[in-house]
């Protein structure tokens, strides 16, 4: 949280330069979006800062981004599977034998609260490719549903699962 109190609100105070004022910046979906509410033009820090939230809450609302003071993830260049928190994983666990025992999945994580990860996973072994696909993805639709009030990506944007991963024998 920024020292204004306000997510994506700072606080500019440059003396030298004569710039005092409310600096607003926004990202959402690889984009920034940035704005200066400057005291002498707003009529003082109180009132810039009002302007400045009032003009946060505006964008977010016309960019889709949900207005919430947590982080929200969206699209990242490493994201294999074109849906955010899912993913596909070779999950190894030990048997009663000791024996290491491997099993594919679509592994669905999200955050319910800051600071604190929960996840889950689909069987592809149980569901089959596509089946484990949509039901991880209905997972994490339902967890952003928990988080934010509303998904932030429609399942029918994501027709198929990512092809698996060559195998390496």
């Amino acid at each position: 949280m920024a020292k204004s109190g306000y997510k994506s609100i700072s606080r500019i105070d440059t003396p030298a330069k004569r710039t005092h004022g409310w600096y607003v910046r926004v990202y959402f979906n690889r984009t920034m979006h940035s704005k200066f509410f400057s005291d002498s033009v707003y009529g003082g820090s109180d009132e810039a800062l009002q302007e400045a939230i009032r003009y946060r809450n505006e964008l977010e609302k016309k960019i889709g981004k949900p207005r919430t003071d947590r982080h929200v993830v969206t699209a990242s260049p490493r994201n294999q599977s074109g849906v955010i928190g899912v993913q596909r994983k070779v999950k190894r666990s030990k048997t009663r034998h000791g024996k290491i025992s491997e099993s594919e999945v679509y592994e669905v994580t999200w955050n319910p609260e800051p600071n604190v990860i929960r996840r889950t996973s689909v069987s592809i072994d149980r569901y089959g490719e596509e089946e484990a696909f949509r039901r991880a993805c209905k997972i994490r639709q339902e967890k952003e549903r928990e988080m934010y009030g509303r998904e932030l990506q429609a399942l029918d944007s994501v027709t198929k699962p990512p092809s698996p991963p060559a195998s390496s024998e």
